[in-house]
């Protein structure tokens, strides 16, 4: 009887060890993969509020001017207007980057828009002649950083960098609560708080969001 008692203490506390192994080890080899993204996030996040510093609020306008192969434009059927051509053409000639957001064709003119992180690019063609204005919009190092932080106009493969960051916090926050709840001094205290500290954000928000 003794022996059956013991073999099944031993078989409850397995798993529970097994879970405070796994978490720990989670826990920890999680957060030294994702440090560098993490750490990107958290300091992006600070300065979204301050965007002037390290110079985001430095802005340069380039224009440029010139004519193209009128016959990609200057035909009956705006359907038929040589989009490839034209996006090509000026990425090559002015460097131009980002993706093509828009790309309008009407009776008169094209309009092409190419947008990235802290980058904009405006290109408007006439149709009948072929000739183009160019007009470039580039930001600061720290509107660049905050572009990535909110992932605007930056692509799906960094929208999955965003998203696989976020599971990333979800999975160390988790498992630091799962180990907090192995330690039975701090395991009480621990709870309160963290519950403590979610009603305080709540009472931020309800005290300072108009």
């Amino acid at each position: 009887m003794t022996e059956i008692k013991k073999t099944t203490g031993f078989k409850t506390k397995k798993p529970k060890k097994e879970l405070a192994k796994l978490s720990r080890w989670l826990h920890i080899y999680l957060s030294m993969i994702s440090f560098a993204i993490v750490l990107f996030f958290a300091f992006t996040g600070l300065t979204l509020n301050h965007p002037s510093w390290l110079g985001g609020d430095k802005q340069v306008d380039v224009k440029n001017s010139g004519q193209l192969n009128v016959k990609w434009v200057d035909m009956p059927d705006t359907g038929k207007v040589a989009k490839l051509e034209i996006v090509e053409f000026i990425r090559n000639k002015y460097g131009v980057r980002g993706a093509v957001t828009e790309f309008k064709t009407d009776d008169y003119e094209v309009a092409v828009t190419f947008k990235g992180p802290a980058y904009s690019c405006d290109v408007f063609i006439d149709r009948e002649t072929g000739k183009y204005e160019i007009t470039e919009i580039k930001m600061g190092l720290m509107a660049l950083m905050n572009d990535l932080h909110k992932g605007r106009d930056s692509g799906k493969g960094w929208g999955w960098v965003i998203d696989v960051s976020a599971i990333l916090l979800i999975i160390i926050s988790l498992t630091g609560l799962i180990l907090l709840l192995f330690i039975k001094k701090k395991r009480a205290p621990g709870i309160v708080t963290a519950i403590a500290g979610l009603i305080f954000c709540y009472l931020l928000y309800i005290l300072l969001v108009p």
